[in-house]
């Protein structure tokens, strides 16, 4: 299958979908059939912020439009962030879009997770990925440290960097909400969290949400 990606939101996961799938068709030794097109950060950042999801579901189904010229057979936003307007972009899209919610959903379900801990951009974290998450009570940060790991996301996602101080603002909310609120593991609800999280030892376990939407990607396109 010939597979869509709007990207650049931000160019850090929008490489991370981009090598994951390269990776795993080249493993299948399946042909990996790709159009990519770029949305803006900073514009996604806005309507999200202003919980415009219509505005933003709008703009993606333009890009869609594109990539069906292209010979896209479906299409999928490499952001967790962006899957704030999933359900409007699936009601107006020409091409039918592969959701990574109910993937994590059903990944929790495997698991057999009672509760999990999100964090992510504030809209993620207030709505439990949408609320999407059926498989088991969620947690976030509150207050303060939700504030915090947003701002701090946010200001990862954009240029696609990691500071050590960014680091440990993500570790420590896992932590707590391991800790002290009972969260059995921790959903990385954005998709830039690898770049904290990878090859680090953050002292919890964590279910990295984007690695689950690339999987259930590739099977997609693999499928056929």
């Amino acid at each position: 299958m010939h597979i869509g990606l709007i990207g650049g939101i931000g160019p850090a996961a929008t490489d991370f979908y981009y090598r994951g799938l390269i990776d795993r068709h080249a493993r299948a030794g399946a042909r990996l059939e790709l159009t990519m097109v770029h949305a803006d950060a900073r514009e996604m950042t806005g309507n999200l912020a202003r919980g415009d999801a219509r505005a933003q579901a709008e703009i993606f189904a333009r890009l869609v439009k594109r990539m069906a010229a292209a010979g896209a057979e479906a299409a999928a936003i490499t952001s967790m962030g962006g899957h704030f307007c999933v359900r409007e972009l699936e009601a107006i899209s020409p091409l039918p879009i592969i959701n990574g919610i109910p993937a994590v959903d059903a990944a929790v379900r495997e698991r057999k997770l009672g509760k999990v801990g999100i964090i992510g951009t504030r809209t993620v974290m207030e709505t439990r990925l949408y609320g999407g998450i059926t498989g088991a009570d969620v947690v976030a940060p509150e207050g303060a440290a939700r504030d915090e790991v947003h701002q701090n996301y946010v200001d990862m996602a954009i240029p696609g960097r990691v500071t050590d101080a960014q680091r440990r603002v993500f570790f420590a909310a896992g932590q707590r909400l391991c800790r002290e609120q009972g969260a059995e593991a921790v959903l990385l609800g954005g998709t830039d969290l690898f770049l904290a999280f990878a090859g680090q030892d953050c002292g919890f376990p964590v279910l990295d949400c984007a690695e689950i939407h690339v999987e259930h990607i590739f099977r997609r396109s693999v499928a056929g």
